[in-house]
């Protein structure tokens, strides 16, 4: 870190900057380097590794979309699984869910969980202390392996790209154990990378969930700090079509739920276009369309 200003290393050939006003934390934990520092321009900053996971400008973006969607989707989420998240708030959009009776939440670095409880507290908001839900420090792939058929509705991972401590969460075996233990109407919905820059994250993902779930496709939404363009969102099914809904469906579960008109990005109307995709992305899926 430079004296003003600190560089992001995910690509070689093109990246972004921030002024720093105050580094507040740098932790080498066993798993990676953790960064949260005070930005001009989008408040906190929380950095894993050189990359930048969350900033509080812009975060809603990210947790409502990877939150909301799915648990709209799906035509009963009660239990959900979230896997990675350690900033809390994908957790807290969870949580808003009236009808969810338990969020359990695996995230193998302890560090990131305290980092962002004492420098990030307004992500997760009141979340940790809901007696929903269910905190784990441990390794989401065990917890996945050993955890029974058909236990939860939904799984939500929030990992960092596949690279370092968030490799294995992209591999068959893993998306073989998330199929078993989600419901008839299950469905697990990952990051998948700025498919400008990140494309063959979206196409392996998409080729990997293909051989245990019916229904694969993404959606997408625009993150500014996630540079290169739109953010996929993976999203695979095994029950209806996530791509085939209805804006008016979807309006009236967000009212009775008590989300509607309580976000800053997703609408039922972005929802629903979300999965609308430009061809330069929509060719990276299986089934190129």
């Amino acid at each position: 870190m430079s004296e003003q200003w600190l560089n992001e290393g995910l690509y070689d050939s093109w990246g972004q900057r921030f002024r720093v006003r105050k580094e507040l934390a740098r932790v080498k934990s066993p798993f990676q380097d953790i960064v949260v520092f005070e930005s001009d321009s989008h408040g906190r900053v929380l950095m894993l590794d050189g990359v930048v996971q969350i900033t509080e400008a812009d975060e809603f973006v990210y947790q409502e979309m990877l939150t909301h969607v799915p648990l709209f989707t799906h035509p009963d989420p009660r239990r959900v699984l979230i896997i990675g998240a350690g900033d809390g708030g994908v957790l807290r959009r969870v949580l808003e869910h009236k009808a969810v009776e338990k969020a359990v939440m695996v995230e193998i670095d302890g560090a990131v969980i305290e980092l962002s409880k004492q420098h990030l507290p307004k992500i997760a908001g009141d979340a940790w202390n809901d007696a929903r839900a269910d905190v784990i420090v441990g390794d989401g792939i065990a917890y996945v392996a050993e955890a029974p058929d058909a236990s939860f509705d939904v799984i939500i991972v929030d990992s960092t790209d596949p690279i370092g401590v968030g490799e294995v969460l992209f591999t068959d075996s893993f998306y073989e154990h998330c199929a078993r233990i989600l419901g008839p109407d299950g469905l697990i919905v990952n990051q998948c990378g700025v498919p400008f820059m990140q494309a063959d994250e979206l196409h392996e993902t998409s080729l990997r969930r293909a051989k245990f779930f019916p229904q694969v496709s993404a959606y997408v939404a625009a993150v500014p700090t996630y540079v290169g363009g739109f953010m996929t969102l993976g999203i695979a099914s095994k029950g209806a079509d996530p791509t085939q809904q209805d804006v008016a469906a979807v309006k009236a579960r967000a009212k009775q739920a008590g989300v509607l008109g309580n976000t800053q990005y997703w609408t039922p109307e972005i929802h629903v276009g979300s999965f609308n995709l430009p061809p330069y992305i929509a060719k990276h899926l299986p089934s190129g369309n």
